[in-house]
């Protein structure tokens, strides 16, 4: 299948907080283990080694689990930042990277509104990271994110943002009634 606008919707009322789509990123991305670095508040926030992370969010109908990821924005201000076009908005969705033609400036990190853009300050040769939707696994192979994958209660979907868009809708009337 082919997308024309990649999106992921994140369902709060029916995440777990199980973490396995952290730690499916993980293993798709082949990303290190959690370290504790001092610039970092806790080790479950998001950095060079998690490019997606739940957090527990307390809340009047108790607590609930909150993905935090690249949102991949419609106007990503971080592809508006690069001065060199190490990220992009690609036609189906999904803002990439480019680590080859970055020159570390850091704009990007300093741009995204979410904060999600992170830079690997503990490698030698540093450059940013993030979330990139699984593109290549989604484009070349036909199949979902990896976190889309490992989702137990189906909290995380995938699909067309129009088509999204319209199934949050339907839950957002469902959770009404």
């Amino acid at each position: 299948m082919t997308y024309q606008n990649m999106s992921i919707l994140t369902d709060v009322t029916k995440c777990i907080g199980c973490d396995k789509c952290v730690e499916a990123c993980r293993e798709q991305n082949d990303l290190p283990p959690d370290k504790p670095w001092r610039w970092l508040k806790n080790i479950t926030d998001l950095s060079t080694s998690r490019w997606t992370t739940v957090m527990r969010v307390k809340s009047d109908r108790g607590d609930r689990f909150v993905r935090r990821h690249c949102r991949h924005c419609l106007e990503p201000a971080c592809v508006e930042a690069c001065i060199v076009g190490a990220l992009k908005k690609t036609p189906e969705g999904p803002v990439i990277y480019d680590r080859d033609i970055c020159i570390g400036c850091r704009y990007c990190m300093i741009a995204c509104p979410f904060e999600i853009p992170r830079y690997s300050w503990e490698d030698t040769v540093p450059y940013v990271q993030k979330c990139d939707l699984c593109y290549e696994r989604v484009k070349n192979e036909g199949k979902v994110p990896a976190c889309v994958e490992a989702c137990p209660t189906e909290a995380t979907i995938f699909g067309e943002r129009d088509e999204l868009l319209e199934e949050w809708g339907e839950r957002l009337s469902l959770d009404d009634v």
